[in-house]
C-alpha cells in the first residue's frame, strides 16, 4: 500500500502549515517532514482544524536529504516546468499522470514542496526522482503552497486502486540500480563531464517507469553482466604478452 509523506521545505507562512496538515487529513496523508521551518504556533494550528495532530506529529528535519530517508519514491514539486531536453531537471508531469502511475505501489512516497517564494533549488530537485508542476495560466503559473498541496494529494487519494498491484522496487533497491550504471558508467570510460547528467536522467527515467522487483532484478542483471563482461576482457587484454620488435 502507498503511503504519502509530505515535506515542506523552507516553509516561510505558519499558516500554509497549518493548511497543508488540513490537506493532509482531508486526504489521508498522515506524515509530514517539516525542514528549517518557520516558527509554528497558534495561526498553523488554527488553520490545521481536524489535521492538528498532523502538525503535532511533524518531524523536523536538518537536510532535505535527511527527510528523504526511507522514501521508496521522490517527488519534487515546480511551478516552472518545461519539455526542453536539455532543461532535464524542471521536466515534470501532471498531477493526474503521477497518480496513475503511482496508484498501485507499495511503499513510502515522499511528495516535496519548496519554499513558497521560490521553490525548490536546482540541487534539490536533482534529490527527486520525478518531478510534478500543476497545470495553471502561464500567465501566472505560480500557486499558494497550501493550494498546490491540496491539488496534489487530491489526485493521489482519488486514484488509489482498490486491488494490488506488482510489487514495486524499494527505495534501497533503486539505489542500488543507480550504482550498477555508476558502475558500468567507470567501466566503459564514460566522459567524466557526462556522468552526473546521464545519472538524473536515468534517476528520472525509473522514476517515471516505478519498476516491479521482477523488473529491477532484470535490469540489474543487464548492468552487472555488461560490468563483469567488460571487466572480464580488460583482464585477459592485460595478461596477453606484448610484442617485441
Amino acid at each position: 500500500m502507498r503511503e504519502v509523506t509530505v515535506v515542506l521545505v523552507g516553509p516561510k507562512n505558519e499558516g500554509n502549515v497549518g493548511a497543508v496538515a488540513r490537506a493532509m487529513k482531508n486526504f489521508g496523508a498522515r506524515r509530514l517532514v517539516l525542514v528549517d521551518p518557520c516558527p509554528i504556533g497558534d495561526e498553523a494550528r488554527k488553520r490545521a482544524m481536524q489535521g492538528a495532530e498532523i502538525l503535532d506529529a511533524a518531524r523536523n528535519a536538518p537536510t532535505l536529504e535527511a527527510a528523504l530517508h526511507g522514501a521508496d519514491l521522490v517527488v519534487g514539486t515546480t511551478g516552472i516546468a518545461t519539455s526542453n531536453e536539455k532543461k532535464f531537471l524542471r521536466i515534470a508531469m501532471a498531477p493526474r499522470d503521477l497518480a496513475r502511475r503511482t496508484a498501485a505501489m507499495d511503499g513510502t512516497l515522499a511528495v516535496v514542496f519548496g519554499r513558497e517564494d521560490f521553490g525548490l533549488l536546482e540541487e534539490e530537485l536533482a534529490l527527486c526522482d520525478l518531478l510534478v508542476s500543476i497545470p495553471a495560466s502561464p500567465q501566472y503559473p505560480i500557486l499558494n503552497l497550501s493550494h498546490a498541496a491540496v491539488i496534489v494529494l487530491y489526485e493521489l487519494a482519488a486514484a488509489v486502486l482498490p486491488t494490488r498491484g506488482a510489487r514495486k522496487a524499494s527505495g534501497g533497491e533503486k539505489e542500488v540500480l543507480h550504482a550498477a550504471l555508476s558502475d558500468l558508467m567507470e567501466a566503459t570510460d564514460y566522459p567524466p563531464h557526462k556522468r552526473t547528467r546521464t545519472k538524473v536522467m536515468f534517476r528520472r527515467l525509473v522514476g517515471r517507469a516505478v519498476p516491479s522487483k521482477w523488473e529491477f532484478h532484470a535490469l540489474m542483471g543487464v548492468l552487472q553482466r555488461a560490468t563483469k563482461r567488460i571487466e572480464r576482457l580488460e583482464r585477459k587484454q592485460a595478461k596477453k604478452p606484448r610484442s617485441t620488435r
